[in-house]
């Protein structure tokens, strides 16, 4: 029995990016809810800044790989990539306007993230050259 290989496209990298850019918002607004229920939880990795962070940094680089591919093949537009850029650097900055704007903040960067990867899925979608 063979298994094929399945390549990774541009829709399967912009859904990941979506995903993971909404688990990290998710995350973040989640999380302030379950500190006082579940104190065990908040001091584990998950409340750890390099958590986050890394979180981020993911969704940033698949987001970077889905958007320069639909940019590359497909639509050559480049405000997806400035949204995405906009949004991982108002997520990375998130206490730049103090702790209580924090949930505010993270809500924007990663709107901005996700509108990102969904304007590529609709861009790519729209090419009539492909």
């Amino acid at each position: 029995m063979s298994l094929k290989r399945v390549p990774l496209n541009n829709r399967v990298l912009d859904k990941l990016g979506v995903w993971v850019s909404a688990m990290c918002a998710v995350h973040c607004l989640l999380l302030p809810l379950l500190l006082p229920v579940l104190p065990l939880l908040a001091s584990s990795f998950v409340a750890q800044d390099w958590f986050e962070r890394g979180i981020l940094t993911i969704s940033i680089v698949v987001g970077f790989a889905a958007l320069f591919i639909g940019f590359k093949q497909y639509h050559r537009q480049l405000y997806p990539l400035y949204s995405l850029s906009l949004g991982g650097l108002i997520y990375w900055n998130k206490d730049i306007f103090g702790e209580a704007y924090e949930p505010f903040t993270i809500a924007v960067g990663a709107g901005f993230i996700i509108a990102a990867h969904l304007v590529n899925l609709k861009l790519c979608r729209q090419c009539k050259s492909c």
